[in-house]
């Protein structure tokens, strides 16, 4: 692409803006019919002013302003052209008084600067405009974009949100079994609840020997061996959370026993006595049902 002078490119712009001259605007024409490139830089400059026009919505004057204009047009008369009175000639130049050789000053660079200037005043000015256009429809666009024409409107933003509706909690079973001995008082109440697999010991009629400590065992056909689920605390109850491992029907169908052990449990998860309190789950608390929606 050719490129161009400051002076052609605030021409094409001057063109656009239409504040050119009768023989400016000739001469933007004339290098139109001849330069493409030319007439592509004045297309250009008429594409960035149209964002201008675009935000002014078109106005249909008053009735009775049309009234006036078809009544001033039938009253016009035909006036004869008008003849300028002929200037009188300008008096020679004085030659200027200056010591060796005489020269005219030319004054033609003063006049094409002062050309250049008005001229890039002008595209400076077009420039802040348009910046101001811009940035006057942008605020639009974000916070009144039905202010704006149809082509300029941005378009809605859809955004899918997915909601979860929480499920409503459900109610656990609980279980319990009573450890004693054949035909004893209870010694202690196990505690499962079905859902998180936690249990608690609650200490009833029991009471360890100096130096021994009761350890609470889990015995399944399903298992090779008792597994250990912990001492049993000193305190009245003593909470475990060990059953997580194991499957709901294991729980639900294993013997849990006790037996007596060393200070701090078998050292080697193995029991090392007989069993001396037993019992199995039963179901004590059944699950609540689900509550029912609201009616309308």
């Amino acid at each position: 692409m050719v490129a161009y002078s400051e002076d052609h490119i605030a021409l094409a712009a001057e063109y656009a803006l239409g504040t050119l001259d009768a023989d400016e605007r000739a001469q933007v024409e004339t290098m139109m019919s001849v330069d493409k490139d030319f007439t592509a830089m004045v297309e250009a400059w008429q594409y960035r002013l149209g964002v201008l026009n675009q935000m002014v919505g078109s106005v249909e004057p008053r009735s009775e302003v049309w009234d006036g204009i078809r009544t001033a047009v039938r009253l016009a008369e035909p006036q004869a052209p008008l003849v300028l009175p002929e200037a009188p000639p300008p008096p020679p130049p004085a030659a200027p008084e200056v010591s060796g050789s005489a020269a005219l000053a030319d004054n033609s660079n003063v006049i094409r600067l002062s050309s250049q200037a008005r001229r890039w005043r002008n595209v400076a000015t077009l420039t802040s405009a348009i910046a101001a256009a811009l940035v006057a429809m942008l605020a639009v666009g974000v916070y009144q974009p039905d202010l704006l024409p149809d082509g300029l409107r941005p378009k809605p933003r859809t955004q899918v949100v997915e909601v979860k509706t929480p499920s409503a909690p459900v109610s656990s079973a609980q279980y319990i079994a009573v450890l004693q001995k054949e035909g004893g008082s209870p010694a202690f109440i196990l505690t499962v609840d079905a859902a998180t697999k936690n249990f608690t010991v609650r200490k009833v009629g029991a009471s360890a020997e100096p130096g021994k400590s009761f350890e609470l065992w889990l015995i399944s056909d399903k298992l090779q061996q008792p597994r250990s689920l912990g001492v049993i605390g000193n305190g009245d109850f003593t909470a475990r959370a060990v059953l997580a491992s194991y499957d709901t029907d294991l729980i639900n169908t294993a013997t849990y026993a006790v037996t007596v052990e060393q200070a701090g449990g078998s050292p080697d998860s193995k029991p090392h006595s007989a069993p001396v309190f037993t019992g199995k789950l039963v179901e004590a608390v059944p699950p609540s049902a689900p509550a029912p929606s609201p009616t309308r």
